[in-house]
């Protein structure tokens, strides 16, 4: 057995989540919620392979194949196994997950050409939403909410009031680093305010374990720490990646991904720049940056 092998977790009766350690780049969780006559999937996994590991414990858990799949945001660790579950599922999601996971296409293959993504086929959302959607899954109540550009513009949190579980997509990254360049920074603290008044116990982060509402604290924290950095090597005219480089992580320095520390100044920059949230940065600029903060190494996926 793997360290990065997926495991299942029962939250809640007809509920469960489906994490991939350790959370790292392209091992993202997803869940399922149903009973014996109907099913419902948040977001699938980065490949063929993982994606088939996720119908097998559908099905082992005596559910049916989903006949819906909430996704969370358009990144192709969360939506490239789309396509193992059709026809039987639609794919919902917030109207600008669809517009960005049109745009992105297989975008995940020009970033790791190495890795065996195997079949993906682009399922964007066929059923979109604008601010909240409610789905029902038998009698479980399944609210779908967008909380702003965030982690990317297309964001969606699953909230499930009744069983007090809440799926956050990559707003939260549990024991990794946030990662905001494709979103907002002030877009990110807003939708932890929104999370929270959820007042659900059991958090399902985008990566990482299953959490409580404790990890919305670390999150904000290093949001709040990303702002304050930001504002500083701002003023003083330095470049994104120099802030970066002479910065203390502190308590944050044993978090995954902390190259990722570089890309969320670009866009805590742009905000003090003026420019609008979500609007696009250079993907190759971050992803040069990273790879400088990452050693000179390019970030892996470790799917």
């Amino acid at each position: 057995m793997s360290v990065t092998d997926p495991y299942v977790v029962a939250l809640a009766p007809r509920v469960h989540a489906f994490v991939q350690p350790d959370g790292g780049w392209c091992l993202n969780n997803a869940g399922f919620v149903g009973d014996a006559r109907e099913s419902l999937l948040v977001d699938t996994a980065a490949t063929e392979r993982r994606a088939r590991l996720l119908r097998e414990a559908v099905l082992a858990g005596g559910l049916p194949l989903p006949r819906t799949i909430v996704t969370t945001h358009h990144h192709g660790d969360h939506t490239y196994g789309n396509g193992v579950f059709q026809p039987e599922a639609r794919v919902v999601g917030h109207e600008n997950c669809r517009t960005e996971q049109l745009a992105a296409g297989h975008q995940l293959h020009l970033l790791w050409p190495r890795t065996d993504f195997g079949r993906v086929d682009i399922l964007p959302p066929s059923l979109t939403y604008r601010e909240r959607l409610t789905l029902y899954v038998g009698d479980v109540e399944v609210h779908v909410l967008h909380p702003g550009p965030a982690h990317t513009t297309g964001d969606s949190i699953v909230h499930l009031p009744e069983q007090g579980v809440v799926f956050t997509g990559d707003l939260v990254f549990h024991g990794g680093t946030p990662f905001v360049p494709q979103g907002s920074l002030a877009g990110s603290l807003r939708a932890l305010a929104l999370l929270r008044s959820l007042d659900a116990p059991t958090v399902v982060p985008g990566h990482g374990p299953v959490a409580d509402p404790s990890v919305y604290d670390a999150t904000e924290r290093y949001l709040l720490w990303v702002r304050e950095l930001a504002a500083e090597g701002y003023a003083k005219g330095d470049p994104p990646l120099e802030t970066a480089r002479r910065a203390d992580p502190g308590e944050f320095g044993a978090w995954r991904e902390s190259e990722r520390l570089v890309a969320n100044l670009h866009r805590a920059y742009a905000e003090l720049e003026g420019l609008p949230e979500g609007s696009p940065l250079d993907p190759a600029v971050l992803f040069r940056d990273m790879a400088v903060m990452n050693g000179g190494v390019p970030v892996a996926c470790h799917a």
